[in-house]
């Protein structure tokens, strides 16, 4: 059976005409901090670097890459100004879902709202997974722990962005991979 997200995927890229598709260079920043953005994004291919700037340094929050769905969390139900800086990784195709649009996507079908609470479930759980990654102050266990939950990550990440992500140096990180 395929995952919640998966479904959610196929159904809003199937179901939703206005699903425009944009193509971003690398390097390229789609949502700045302190702006205001309430589109769902699908990254059809590439990864999308969320970050704050911290002390003038990057401090990596989270990644969206194949298969991914994001959207700006703060914006989308907080209705205030984002705190984070999203930006492409790589050349990066995504989807563009206006929030009008999703809203009646999910107001539409009483399936497709159970499906979003299972992806809002799924969401939930992943950050609090993060937040205990972030607790572990053992360098390797974070990198044990990302590891399992996201195996994928080396394929999409440089490690500059996965060492800031575990809350590390790139050189410890090297080191923890060699041994």
């Amino acid at each position: 059976m395929t995952n919640p997200l998966d479904q959610l995927i196929t159904k809003l890229t199937n179901q939703i005409p206005s699903t425009k598709k944009r193509v971003l260079k690398r390097g390229e920043i789609l949502i700045y901090d302190g702006s205001y953005n309430q589109d769902i994004y699908i990254v059809n291919q590439g990864c999308i670097h969320m970050y704050m700037m911290i002390n003038d340094q990057p401090q990596s929050i989270r990644f969206a890459y194949n298969g991914s769905l994001f959207t700006a969390i703060d914006s989308f139900f907080g209705h205030q100004a984002n705190q984070y800086i999203y930006q492409a990784i790589r050349k990066t195709e995504i989807q563009i879902i206006p929030k009008s649009d999703f809203d009646y996507f999910i107001s539409q079908d009483q399936d497709h709202l159970v499906l979003w609470n299972k992806v809002l479930q799924l969401l939930i759980l992943s950050m609090v997974e993060r937040e205990n990654d972030l607790l572990h102050s053992n360098p390797k266990d974070r990198l044990d722990r990302v590891l399992r939950r996201s195996p994928q990550l080396f394929q999409y990440v440089p490690h500059k962005y996965i060492a800031s992500y575990l809350r590390m140096s790139p050189e410890t990180l090297s080191r923890l991979q060699k041994s």
